[in-house]
């Protein structure tokens, strides 16, 4: 499938998520900015597609993510960013939310496996009471868009 088909509207991700259940496959989500994607969000990706059969991947939009970075994020454009992701093997679908959590999508999709990275307590999980489980990733150290970006400033 090509990567661009995968990118999915909210109304499209509900439907999508209803049919694969419906199909008796297990629906894992995760969410993030992926603003210049590293080693760490691959491994992330990677651990929530094995915890489902499918991934559905929440990509915060640009202003959510200048909410929550500060002005000089993102680098890449939501588009961007969202096609990359896609474009990935452990990554079935890609809904961007402009919300500053993804609650509401969460809510939405109800996926079986909610997964976040180990740095969160599965109590502070936000929408972690639409999903049939949490699943909390190690996340590997010292790998962070943030960290990437200042040692690009510093050559």
């Amino acid at each position: 499938m090509k990567a661009q088909n995968k990118i999915l509207t909210w109304q499209q991700a509900e439907e999508y998520v209803k049919e694969q259940k419906k199909q008796g496959k297990s629906v894992a989500f995760t969410n993030g900015c992926f603003d210049i994607l590293h080693a760490g969000h691959v491994s992330i990706l990677e651990f929530s597609r094995n915890q489902a059969d499918v991934l559905v991947l929440g990509i915060n939009s640009d202003a959510s993510v200048k909410r929550l970075k500060g002005p000089t994020r993102p680098i890449n454009t939501q588009e961007d960013r969202a096609l990359v992701c896609a474009s990935l093997q452990a990554v079935d679908a890609v809904v961007v939310f402009d919300q500053d959590t993804p609650y509401e999508l969460i809510k939405l999709i109800r996926p079986d496996v909610l997964v976040k990275g180990a740095d969160y307590k599965e109590e502070d999980v936000v929408g972690r009471e639409f999903a049939g489980k949490v699943a909390l990733y190690p996340i590997l150290e010292g790998r962070s868009t943030t960290n990437t970006i200042k040692k690009a400033a510093q050559k």
